[in-house]
């Protein structure tokens, strides 16, 4: 399934949720909308399902009008952050509960229903809990039971609401790897929502970053991390050092510093300088335009990540980096800076 969106525009009152947002999402994709809360991520997951109407705009399934059409007719699995069980019912009766409720038509008589969800309950490895009640699951099985109900119709198209936002982390990361396995079996065009970025770069094929309503970059996660197209994307992936600078005639100055780098994309004025914690290098002072002095470091693993105040700068600016341990940083010592990944982007204000 092939799914088009074409110039969307959805306001509640005054305010945009959706603004002339348009996208595809190609058959067999899994695909991550990602944003903060309030950029519009849920409103296209809802309209895309059939619980929302956009005020203007196109949605289409292999080139037919998706609009024309309910939820309960757009063959849409859909599942909720907050699972939706129904308490009452077993767990094999809350996956069965779709196949029940089908137009008589294309029912499955009751062999063919039990039939089904063994066959799902043993997809997501719960066929062993299938006579419990949700109140007796943890989170984690709990989400891979809407999952089963959600596969229960053999929708044509998934779609998922911040599934794994109300588990702990631990749980989290199980299910990222457990649903990056399912999609490969199932190979059913997915879309999930999330304000993880982590989640979102560990399990997608692709990823939608949003905000305002707008996308802002659609690309690979090596694509939106590595090569973040806009200041709000490259602020919002990944862990970024932020520095306001000028840049003039390709030269890049901190307030009254000068620094060892080259402006990009002969951009001019007032701007900012973003760099990955990880690409700022440490060097000799001197060696660069940047110097600070080590305030704390703490230690992960083989990594240290150090609080370093600039020097120069009117008032205390505090930078955090992330080095390697091959050599110790030290509480008050002053050391060089070097940015050896950046970007620069003008500052719209």
């Amino acid at each position: 399934m092939t799914i088009e969106v074409r110039n969307i525009v959805k306001k509640f009152g005054a305010f945009a949720a959706l603004d002339h947002v348009d996208l595809k999402v190609p058959h067999g994709e899994l695909m991550a909308l990602l944003g903060p809360s309030g950029s519009g991520k849920t409103t296209l997951l809802r309209i895309i399902a059939g619980l929302d109407w956009p005020d203007s705009g196109d949605v289409s399934f292999d080139g037919e009008n998706a609009l024309a059409r309910g939820a309960g007719e757009r063959s849409v699995g859909f599942v909720f952050q907050h699972y939706a069980l129904f308490r009452h019912m077993t767990v094999f009766e809350n996956v069965a509960f779709g196949l029940r409720v089908q137009p008589r038509a294309v029912r499955k008589d009751e062999v063919g229903i039990r039939a089904r969800v063994k066959e799902l309950l043993d997809l997501v490895q719960l066929d062993w809990l299938s006579g419990r009640y949700p109140g007796q699951l943890s989170g984690g099985q709990r989400q891979r039971v809407a999952l089963a109900r959600a596969l229960a119709i053999e929708p044509r198209v998934l779609l998922l609401d911040e599934p794994f936002g109300a588990l702990d982390a631990k749980v989290r990361k199980e299910l990222r790897t457990w649903l990056r396995s399912l999609h490969e079996e199932i190979n059913v065009t997915s879309i999930f929502v999330t304000h993880d970025q982590e989640e979102a770069l560990e399990v997608a094929n692709s990823v939608v970053v949003m905000d305002k309503g707008r996308i802002e970059q659609i690309g690979t996660p090596s694509d939106v991390y590595d090569n973040p197209q806009t200041a709000f994307v490259h602020g919002f992936i990944g862990e970024s050092i932020v520095l306001p600078v000028d840049v003039d005639d390709g030269f890049v100055r901190l307030g009254d510093t000068p620094l060892n780098i080259a402006a990009e994309h002969g951009s001019s004025g007032p701007s900012k300088l973003f760099v990955r914690r990880h690409d700022m290098q440490i060097s000799p002072p001197g060696w660069g335009g940047l110097e600070g002095t080590v305030r704390r470091v703490r230690t992960f693993g083989p990594i240290q990540r150090a609080d370093i105040a600039l020097s120069g700068r009117a008032g205390e600016t505090i930078i955090e980096i992330d080095a390697p341990r091959d050599r110790e940083l030290r509480d008050g010592e002053v050391v060089g800076l070097q940015p050896r990944r950046y970007r620069i982007f003008a500052d719209p204000t």
